[in-house]
């Protein structure tokens, strides 16, 4: 006898507010068990210590989670000033202190203004890049420092939201890859201080929570536990590629697409790494691109149709 499937074939994104002090993968099992779904992944981890946006993609829609790990992401954090962590938040053992004294609001706003823009990065030893084989968090947790390489990000918008003697909350939206952790000990060094990451918040990613909002993971536990359906909470896949290119295939391409054929480009066809597929009749077959000679060809294609 073969073993029995686990969950059910679920599609769509949950837009969840993950809490403090759970693990991202495991605010998705949680997630997972409650929609009874048989697969299930995130796009963008967030550290225990971080709340917010963590969408989960259930069914199909981990076909295209890969994809969005590259958008930006929008965070508010309130920093601690005057002490300077391991870690670069307030788990870490404190490494340095300052006495050196907050700016005024203007002139804070001054010194943000200048992380505006394209810039480069080095990344914490406290992260999951990997140096030699080895995670980074690894050689740091073994006492060991290591050279790394900077990291091009760009840092879109950055807004001071408070201040006062020994913290300052921003809310800042940044590419994929920024280390907020990071950007807040180089801010703090801009008026010659040291400081770390006391919240941490992500608000969106790309236009997803921005538009939305997200749940509270209580909230979905919660219904399950009490039998209720969880409908409202999963978003259909096309929300999560609402801004991709697409191209709308007539009946016979749509049918070689399924098969695994690449076929004639409509002359509308936009050019992009990754097209959004589509039949006649709205539905979502699955992520195409166009080959070297000029022809649409799968790259993911889904195993139901999507809306």
């Amino acid at each position: 006898m073969g073993r029995r499937k686990r969950g059910q074939d679920i599609d769509g994104v949950v837009l969840l507010d993950k809490p403090v002090g759970c693990s991202s993968n495991t605010a998705l099992q949680r997630v997972r068990r409650a929609f009874d779904a048989r697969k299930a992944g995130h796009t963008g981890s967030l550290d225990p210590l971080a709340s917010g946006l963590l969408p989960v993609c259930l069914g199909e829609a981990t076909k295209v989670s890969s994809y969005l790990l590259a958008a930006d992401k929008t965070y508010r954090v309130t920093a601690l000033h005057g002490t300077q962590t391991a870690t670069g938040d307030r788990e870490g053992d404190v490494v340095a202190r300052s006495d050196v004294p907050m700016p005024d609001r203007g002139a804070l706003e001054a010194i943000l203004s200048g992380f505006l823009g394209p810039q480069q990065q080095i990344p914490p030893m406290y992260s999951a890049l990997k140096k030699d084989g080895k995670r980074l968090y690894e050689h740091a947790r073994a006492g060991e420092t290591v050279e790394r390489e900077p990291r091009d990000i760009t840092v879109y918008e950055i807004r001071l939201m408070a201040c006062d003697a020994e913290t300052f909350t921003l809310e800042t939206r940044v590419s994929s890859g920024t280390y907020i952790r990071t950007l807040v000990e180089d801010i703090a060094a801009a008026w010659g201080s040291v400081a770390h990451v006391g919240t941490l918040h992500r608000t969106a990613i790309g236009r997803l929570g921005a538009e939305l909002g997200m749940t509270p993971l209580a909230d979905i536990e919660a219904r399950a536990a009490d039998g209720g359906a969880l409908d409202e909470w999963l978003l259909p896949l096309s929300v999560a590629v609402a801004d991709w290119p697409k191209v709308v295939l007539d009946q016979t391409r749509a049918a070689a697409m399924n098969h695994g054929r690449a076929v004639d480009c409509p002359s509308d066809t936009a050019n992009s790494e990754t097209l959004c597929i589509e039949d006649e009749a709205g539905r979502m077959l699955g992520l195409g691109y166009i080959d070297d000679s000029g022809m649409l060809a799968p790259k993911r294609l889904f195993a139901r149709p999507q809306r």
